[in-house]
């Protein structure tokens, strides 16, 4: 049984989930959102009978702050962090991820994703690709599925796939819409996640923004098509010369004119803006190709 906990984000609905699984050794959560929806958490827990202390197992895909900022509330109460090796130490010491944070986030940052505290190292598990933590048979495998973060894992659980960011945003009834997000933003690396979750055939994806779909295949091509035309987008206008300024302007009007056509109202695209924002996502494509493929940019 799997459960799904809107949090509330910026106190809107359908943008940031926390998944509540049942294990024969109790509550597990999959992703904990920011701290700043902690409280939202708390009062989805209990809304199931589960009291926040009684989860001991918290698995978080990446610590982006919409992930794991919350899993060091948890980790206070007694749980055990999971979490890729590349991701463990900036949850034990988040000097680094704070000010990164910082720097893009500002004076918004609290207000957006609260409070971030370090995790006691007994309190991390850090995890391999392909290994499986084993809850009294449930088994909770760790995929390695980089491309958003370097640090990324999606978890498979008896044929679903809680698939962090790898799998795109999607809020329904909306199109499935890539989030791009500076620095680490590698395709190639991208497009082999989205080939080892096909080969695998599972039943469901769980997003973390937002919810549960089925129509897995139809969902993974339609996520690497829109990726292919961001970065081809991205790559033409890098070519033309514009500013800064006047890319984010055409292609916030891009990702709008996409978004209509595939028939989302106003408050829709209000709900994509908050969990996955265009201008970041541009952000992170230009990165991208600078960083990975400067000779492109030659035309």
């Amino acid at each position: 049984m799997v459960r799904v906990l809107d949090l509330g984000f910026q106190g809107v609905e359908r943008v940031i989930a926390s998944f509540l699984l049942d294990t024969p050794v109790g509550p597990v959560l999959i992703e904990t959102g920011p701290e700043s929806t902690y409280a939202r958490l708390e009062e989805g827990l209990r809304a199931h009978g589960v009291e926040p202390g009684a989860v001991r197992h918290v698995f978080v895909t990446h610590i982006h702050l919409d992930h794991a900022g919350a899993a060091w509330r948890l980790a206070e109460l007694g749980a055990t962090v999971y979490v890729h090796p590349k991701g463990a130490p900036h949850l034990v010491d988040p000097s680094r991820l704070l000010a990164s944070a910082e720097r893009i986030y500002g004076e918004l940052l609290k207000p957006l994703w609260g409070e971030l505290k370090g995790i006691p190292p007994e309190r991390v598990r850090v995890l391999g690709d392909g290994e499986v933590v084993d809850l009294d048979g449930v088994r909770v495998q760790a995929l390695e599925t980089l491309g958003h973060a370097s640090h990324h894992h999606a978890y498979l659980v008896d044929g679903m796939v809680f698939a962090g960011d790898i799998a795109g945003v999607r809020i329904a009834p909306g199109p499935v819409l890539p989030p791009t997000p500076p620095p680490d933003i590698h395709l190639e690396s991208w497009y082999a996640s989205l080939d080892r979750l096909l080969s695998l055939r599972p039943e469901a994806l769980y997003l973390t923004h937002f919810g549960v779909y089925r129509d897995v295949e139809a969902h993974l091509l339609a996520l690497r098509q829109a990726l292919e035309d961001w970065a081809g987008w991205t790559l033409s206008r890098l070519r033309e010369g514009l500013s800064q300024e006047e890319m984010t302007r055409r292609f916030e009007v891009y990702w709008r004119e996409g978004l209509k056509r595939a028939g989302v109202d106003e408050a829709g695209m209000r709900l994509y803006e908050l969990a996955d924002p265009p201008y970041m996502n541009l952000q992170g494509l230009v990165r991208y190709w600078q960083k990975h493929h400067p000779e492109a940019l030659e035309g």
